[in-house]
């Protein structure tokens, strides 16, 4: 695995190369500076972030901006490694999270964009395209490419006060709206019946599992019960998606929504919880899911202010629970959850049925030992390691 974990580390047992990844080499946390691989999470609360496997990369960092640097790692990679043995290379590139910072010769064709934030965006984006080339050329250039599958896709949607976009779905990044969930991406592949085709179908995150071990001639233990589908034939043939719903997710500890409660629910669900739910062309969401806004383009920045103000719909205080038909309204506009309260209710019970099979919620209180008041040091692993933070030396 090549770029950016984020999925915890409070324990080594949770490190990338405990969870099924051969090596690693890239940040565990969720964002940080593009040069220094620093985060910072509080002046004087600072951390180098930059892994070879399990131990800082102190020995391998020349300040290189890190989509540039996990791109010459992956071409190592690809170079030493035996093109004839399988390969499954994860490479999560940092670009285009915050901070906005790209090198300088990608702005030269965005000076047009006047918002600063979206051109830094639009910067980092052309960086990133080049890095994709580049790849692709190196599984080209070692013999990797007429057996390979190029999978490309994102995790959530953009976040548009920092310089993304997502109109015009409603949302942003962090919402359970369209704009927060629904996510771009491609497949490209010499493999591919179907070259130059556009899917619509139902497809999740955890669909790439079994894609990918079934493409791979892998096998799956019967036993287990996978949330995932085989979505080759999907994206491949054109043929219809094996999957029908998708739980976006049930967040037990977030209950903003003042007037959510079980009688909204019909007794089913408690709707001040956060929760979305998605079943064939209906999606209902509970509590408070988020920003709700339509934001245009900031490309669009000097369109004026009424352009904006005319977008925005009416917000219905006391609100907590929303039903839409996303095939004929994708940018939920509609809400149908007066209109069909049958309809409601079902998925109202597929939602507590999911939440039946969740393991309980693991939110300790943060931990002040960890908070550390020298700026250059290395203490993401001190708890994994049994070591204070004051037992490490500043470098």
């Amino acid at each position: 695995m090549v770029g950016k974990w984020h999925l915890g580390f409070y324990r080594r047992e949770c490190m990338p190369t405990q969870r099924g990844f051969d090596t690693f080499f890239g940040s565990l946390l969720g964002s940080g500076d593009y040069y220094t691989h620093f985060k910072c999470d509080s002046p004087g609360i600072c951390g180098y972030d930059l892994y070879e496997n399990d131990n800082a990369a102190w020995d391998h960092d020349n300040g290189i901006y890190s989509t540039q640097m996990y791109t010459q790692k992956v071409q190592q990679i690809l170079a030493s490694h035996n093109p004839r043995k399988p390969i499954f290379l994860y490479i999560a590139y940092q670009a285009v999270h915050s901070p906005l910072q790209a090198p300088g010769k990608y702005f030269e064709h965005y000076r047009s964009i006047n918002n600063i934030n979206r051109r830094r965006y639009a910067a980092m984006l052309a960086c990133l395209d080049e890095a994709i080339n580049n790849v692709t050329l190196a599984l080209k250039k070692y013999g990797y490419y007429e057996n390979s599958i190029i999978i490309y896709s994102s995790d959530n949607g953009g976040q548009p006060m920092a310089g993304g976009s997502n109109w015009p779905l409603r949302g942003s990044k962090g919402t359970y709206w369209e704009g927060g969930i629904r996510a771009v991406g491609f497949v490209h592949s010499p493999l591919l019946k179907n070259k130059g085709s556009v899917c619509k179908e139902l497809v999740h995150i955890t669909d790439w599992f079994p894609t990918l071990i079934t493409l791979a001639e892998g096998q799956i233990d019967e036993d287990i019960q996978l949330d995932g589908y085989d979505i080759w034939e999907t994206i491949s043939e054109g043929r219809r998606s094996p999957r029908v719903d998708i739980l976006h997710n049930i967040d037990p500890i977030y209950t903003k929504a003042k007037n959510g409660s079980w009688a909204a629910g019909y007794g089913i669900w408690n709707t001040a919880i956060q929760s979305a739910i998605r079943v064939n062309h209906w999606k209902l969401l509970t509590g408070n899911p988020g920003y709700s806004d339509w934001v245009p383009p900031q490309a669009f920045s000097n369109a004026g202010p009424n352009r904006w103000h005319n977008e925005r719909v009416s917000w219905s205080a006391g609100k907590t629970v929303w039903l839409f038909n996303i095939t004929a309204d994708p940018y939920e506009r509609v809400d149908l959850s007066a209109r069909y309260p049958d309809v409601v209710k079902q998925l109202l019970r597929r939602l507590s049925q999911f939440n039946k099979t969740a393991v309980p919620v693991r939110y300790p209180p943060k931990d002040p030992r960890m908070y550390i008041s020298i700026h250059v040091t290395n203490f993401l692993l001190c708890r994994m390691n049994g070591a204070h933070p004051s037992q490490l030396h500043s470098r």
